[in-house]
């Protein structure tokens, strides 16, 4: 007997609750009380919408944009990188040893002529050449 496949539930979004996630976008950290003014709603059916999305995922997670250069991470880099070997064991190899660099902000898979794109932040070029030449390339 075949098992019926649950779709996952996409939340219903009015334009209020749209407002809101673009409310939080621009600054994660307002308060219930300003986006509540900016929407023209009282606060408790604000905080009960936010709940809600954050309940059923819409919100994912709350972050922190750092200023890379007041880091010593001005230079920002888009990297394309081809595995010398197509395997799914190669695939996670490099994954993981991807994560564990701090240099890596994003790591994309892509189709085509490159198999990842990553997004690395480093002091400058010297420090750039040191990752791709010491890490990354440890890492195909």
């Amino acid at each position: 007997m075949a098992k019926a496949v649950l779709k996952e539930e996409i939340p219903v979004l009015d334009k209020t609750d749209m407002a809101i996630l673009k409310l939080l976008q621009q600054n994660a950290r307002a308060t219930v009380k300003e986006i509540s003014e900016k929407v023209h709603l009282s606060t408790t059916p604000v905080h009960e919408r936010i709940r809600r999305m954050e309940t059923s995922g819409v919100i994912k997670q709350y972050v922190t944009l750092l200023n890379a250069a007041k880091i010593g991470k001005g230079l920002m880099i888009i990297c394309y990188v081809s595995l010398k070997q197509h395997s799914k064991n190669a695939g996670d190899k490099f994954i993981k040893s991807i994560l564990e660099m701090n240099e890596v902000l994003e790591c994309l898979t892509i189709s085509g002529e490159f198999d990842f794109m990553l997004k690395v932040v480093a002091e400058n070029m010297d420090a750039y050449y040191d990752f791709h030449v010491n890490k990354l390339s440890q890492s195909e």
